[in-house]
């Protein structure tokens, strides 16, 4: 499913002249089926209100631009959000905060209430297993137990199975890394690498961590005061200095040694992932002895 946005304008408050605030200022962006998408920015730029313009929390204001999700135009009031919301899974900062059925069987399965309530009981406990068996959990051990008692990060994947259990085509993640320690964090992002190569079409990910973004993102938006600054592959954002000034963008690790390296050398990675960087250096160092 396309993402596709004409001029998208959005204004918290717009009825009031002292409290209206402008969020998002003619956006256009396309971001095309099958991407690993990232959105970044500082705090206040306007990327969580863009993305949650994405499954229609947050609904297209009269007269300010165009929204298509597929075949979906969202900036129709007839559009049918609820059939969008099951193509269109959002997953929150934290989403363990979310959990609150008494066994993990309900809260992951609680979805399927309200996108396929004509499941029989067979067909649910099938979903459910498929679910947790993405995330990495074994359904037999833990679906009798309340969320509750899981460990952080046993909450986190069961709060994510309770959105990949209706196979949405789109899935967007606000900070999913945030308060992962770094080995709870390749983990994770291993997963949803799984994911993209199952039924996931398009990933979105907000985040403000650029190591995490030049690493597995295959393109990316640069929000500043609600507008694009730029959209391009993590190496072509990261490595123009004047952009990452002026979006005050932390940069990646791998772009600092790629600039550094750079200033002396020919040094040139295909991206800034490690394993592009680790080939281009050892071609490097290889060709001076």
């Amino acid at each position: 499913m396309q993402i596709l946005t004409k001029n998208l304008s959005f204004i918290y408050s717009e009825k009031s002249k002292s409290l209206a605030v402008s969020a998002l200022d003619g956006v256009n962006l396309t971001i095309p089926s099958g991407e690993f998408f990232g959105i970044v920015g500082k705090t206040g730029s306007g990327k969580s209100t863009f993305v949650q313009h994405l499954n229609g929390l947050i609904e297209v204001q009269k007269n300010r631009g165009e929204l298509w999700v597929g075949d979906f135009n969202l900036a129709d009031k007839k559009c049918n959000f609820t059939a969008l919301r099951k193509k269109v899974g959002m997953v929150f900062q934290y989403p363990e905060y979310q959990l609150f059925a008494e066994t993990v069987s309900e809260d992951v399965s609680y979805a399927l209430k309200n996108f396929m309530p004509s499941l029989g009981e067979k067909e649910v406990k099938e979903r459910v297993k498929k679910a947790l068996a993405l995330v990495g959990l074994d359904y037999e051990k833990i679906k009798d137990k309340s969320p509750f008692e899981l460990s952080g990060g046993q909450k986190r994947r069961v709060a994510i199975a309770g959105v990949l259990i209706v196979e949405p085509e789109v899935l967007i993640l606000d900070e999913p890394a945030a308060g992962l320690d770094p080995a709870g964090k390749k983990e994770f992002l291993a997963l949803l690498k799984a994911v993209h190569q199952s039924f996931v079409k398009t990933i979105v990910i907000v985040s403000h961590d650029m190591d995490l973004i030049a690493e597995y993102c295959t393109n990316l938006a640069v929000f500043s005061q609600g507008k694009i600054l730029k959209n391009g592959t993590p190496k072509e954002i990261f490595l123009d200095k004047d952009l990452v000034s002026s979006a005050e963008l932390e940069l990646p690790l791998i772009a600092k040694a790629t600039l550094k390296l750079k200033e002396k050398t020919e040094f040139e990675p295909k991206d800034l992932t490690v394993a592009s960087f680790i080939s281009e250096y050892k071609k490097l160092i290889g060709g001076k002895r």
